[in-house]
């Protein structure tokens, strides 16, 4: 493959999150979507219709034996992200793979086990990593301006979000879990990404599920299926411990009595030398000068082309380049490994270890 060709992109899954990568592939420079899939043909075929997909797939395993696809974007529901990827990888295709990367801490290892014997590039799709001012303030993380971050409070806070009451969404056996897994994904791999990577190796935890089985708490996210349940969390909190001595207090919502946060994602990193504080996409940096507080406040630049277009660009060049990208496998496996123990966690009532053993 030439610099001058354009990454061949199949697109597994037309819904929602489809559509999004959809758009955003085709606002990338270098890359062309060219085959589409999914369970509801007419909508495959509605999508390639809009976007102008040259080929329409019956099954996604039609789309991975098409010469013309290669790297796949796997966006559909998390109960079958890894067997897909697994195949996808199996198949010599490069992966973009929605979050969560698994059901379970078992099957994201068994995807990273397929990604090192493939040799194709394993991406997560994890957007929230390729926002402005988060990028501006890992810089300054990066340049040693906030010194070592040893406590991180993050979470995501919905008063009133359930999304698609009764679908995948919310059914146990689909989803593998509600907010947690929907929302505090985004959250938990930030933070380890700002404090720089570090290895969690221990976790406490507890889930609610107060609103969601009294149908209360919805919100206007999917199409509800009343015939459906409601088996997950509707609110989730943990204290995860890190390798390095540092910790991560994690609280998320669909639905809650409380206006926490403004009802919208927040981190707050405390370092040695500074802090940050970013909420809702906004950001400041806190320091100590002259004996006095100081703030600096961190800003989208005007024209900011956005976090998809950035994502997806930095995806193709890992494909050309045959480089490990921002978002790894590994990185998907410690989001796993926390996601499961703070279930299990709020199972048991016990701290739970995590394993990072791949046997």
């Amino acid at each position: 493959m030439s610099a001058n060709d354009r990454i061949q992109i199949g697109i597994i899954g037309a819904g929602g999150i489809g559509n999004e990568h959809m758009k955003g592939f085709q606002a990338t420079p270098g890359a062309v979507v060219t085959a589409v899939t999914d369970v509801y043909q007419p909508l495959a075929l509605e999508r390639a219709k809009q976007y102008g997909i040259p080929n329409v797939h019956a099954t996604y395993q039609e789309l991975l034996q098409d010469p013309r696809v290669d790297a796949v974007v796997i966006a559909v529901p998390n109960d079958v992200h890894a067997p897909i990827a697994i195949e996808a990888l199996q198949a010599g295709k490069h992966v973009l793979l929605e979050k969560p990367m698994a059901m379970n801490a078992s099957s994201a290892k068994e995807i990273v086990k397929a990604h090192h014997k493939s040799g194709k590039v394993l991406m997560l799709s994890h957007q929230q990593r390729w926002e402005s001012v988060y990028l501006q303030v890992k810089e300054q993380i990066d340049k040693g301006a906030l010194g070592r971050i040893y406590n991180t409070k993050a979470g995501w806070m919905r008063r009133k979000g359930i999304p698609g009451w009764g679908s995948w969404f919310t059914q146990m056996h689909k989803a593998g879990g509600g907010p947690l897994i929907d929302l505090g994904v985004h959250m938990l791999d930030l933070s380890l990404h700002f404090m720089g990577s570090p290895k969690p190796v221990s976790v406490f935890g507890t889930t609610y599920a107060e609103f969601g089985p009294k149908r209360k708490g919805i919100g206007d996210w999917g199409k509800p299926d009343w015939n459906g349940f409601y088996d997950v969390e509707d609110l989730a909190t943990a204290l995860i411990k890190l390798e390095n001595g540092g910790t991560i207090t994690l609280d998320v919502s669909w639905a809650a009595n409380t206006t926490f946060q403004d009802n919208g994602p927040y981190i707050y990193l405390m370092g040695t030398d500074g802090g940050a504080s970013l909420k809702m996409g906004q950001g400041t940096l806190h320091t100590e000068l002259f004996d006095r507080t100081a703030d600096v406040e961190v800003n989208v630049p005007e024209g900011d082309e956005g976090p998809r277009i950035r994502m997806n660009a930095h995806f193709l060049e890992c494909v050309r380049e045959g480089r490990e990208p921002m978002t790894s496998a590994m990185s998907g496996l410690a989001n796993s490994l926390v996601l499961e123990a703070i279930y299990e966690s709020s199972r048991t009532g016990n701290v739970v270890n995590l394993d990072w053993s791949l046997d």
